[in-house]
């Protein structure tokens, strides 16, 4: 059965004339009698009853014009979807870990003077659950530490952000140009919620035991970065985050770490099977702003 043969019918059975039904359908006459007597064949029913001056719908022909009209308006409107598809905006869905950070925004920003029409979604989550999202679709970009990434997502290394640590203003360490990773065996350090970053937390811990202790970790756990640092302007704790961390209140202070130097790694994550112009356009700008502000500069890191 063809869509025509069904376009046919329908005119046949509103006009009950085959002449104006072929008319309407821009055919012979024959040729849509042919379609038609081919249709009745193979649903194996008498679909119309004929005469030299008379056509009439058989009861199985009113019942088969109402599924008719109904596949036609369906395909009509599948048609009509898939082409508005082809001119609506394009969408993009991206993970971002925690609004304090500012890679991200930059990122986004410089994709979006690029290309004006891109709608982006942005998405609170955890690199883990980043991951995640990105295999089974529900992202098509995310941002972190690549080291842990699944064999199924790409990354790009585009920023080795300076690691330092956040503290109350008061602090003895706020009088210092650098404060030593030596130095944080004596203070209570604050962790990121683990199940949201396993691999910051893994590395703030690997870079204290190669300084040669272990971090005594603050009991209390946070969600965000503006949690952390009402505890750090509270004087509960010290927290060690990235440069690229906008600490918004008042009362606390970033200092670089120091003894040695620490650079997190950033980079863009998306499915490595992708291959959307949104998606490459992300990963461009990231490039290109990495490239411009000397995100990169310096010695190698890890992922």
């Amino acid at each position: 059965m063809e869509l025509r043969q069904l376009r046919y019918f329908v005119a046949l059975s509103e006009e009950l004339h085959f002449g104006r039904a072929a008319a309407r359908e821009h055919i012979v006459q024959s040729a849509l009698s042919q379609q038609i007597q081919r249709l009745e064949r193979e649903l194996g029913v008498l679909l119309l009853e004929r005469s030299t001056h008379h056509v009439a719908l058989t009861a199985s022909g009113a019942a088969f014009q109402v599924e008719a009209r109904r596949i036609l308006a369906d395909v009509a409107r599948a048609v009509a979807v898939a082409r508005s598809a082809v001119t609506a905006s394009p969408t993009l869905r991206v993970g971002v870990i925690d609004s304090g950070y500012d890679s991200m925004p930059q990122i986004l920003h410089e994709a979006q003077a690029r290309h004006p029409d891109l709608v982006i979604h942005q998405i609170e989550v955890g690199v883990p659950e980043q991951y995640q999202q990105l295999l089974d679709g529900r992202l098509d970009v995310g941002i972190g530490r690549a080291a842990l990434a699944p064999p199924q997502v790409a990354s790009l290394l585009f920023r080795r952000d300076p690691l330092g640590v956040l503290v109350p203003a008061d602090h003895r360490f706020a009088e210092l140009d650098g404060v030593s990773v030596a130095a944080l065996a004596a203070e209570p350090l604050l962790l990121a919620e683990d199940k949201q970053a396993p691999e910051f937390n893994q590395f703030v811990v690997e870079l204290c035991r190669s300084a040669g202790f272990t971090p005594r970790v603050y009991e209390g756990t946070v969600e965000s970065v503006r949690a952390a640092a009402e505890l750090v302007a509270q004087g509960r704790c010290l927290y060690c985050v990235p440069s690229s961390c906008i600490a918004t209140l008042p009362g606390i202070m970033w200092r670089p770490l120091a003894d040695p130097a620490s650079y997190y790694p950033w980079s863009i994550l998306w499915r490595a099977s992708e291959t959307s112009d949104q998606v490459r356009t992300i990963v461009n700008s990231a490039r290109a702003m990495s490239t411009r502000l000397g995100w990169l500069a310096g010695q190698d890191a890890p992922t």
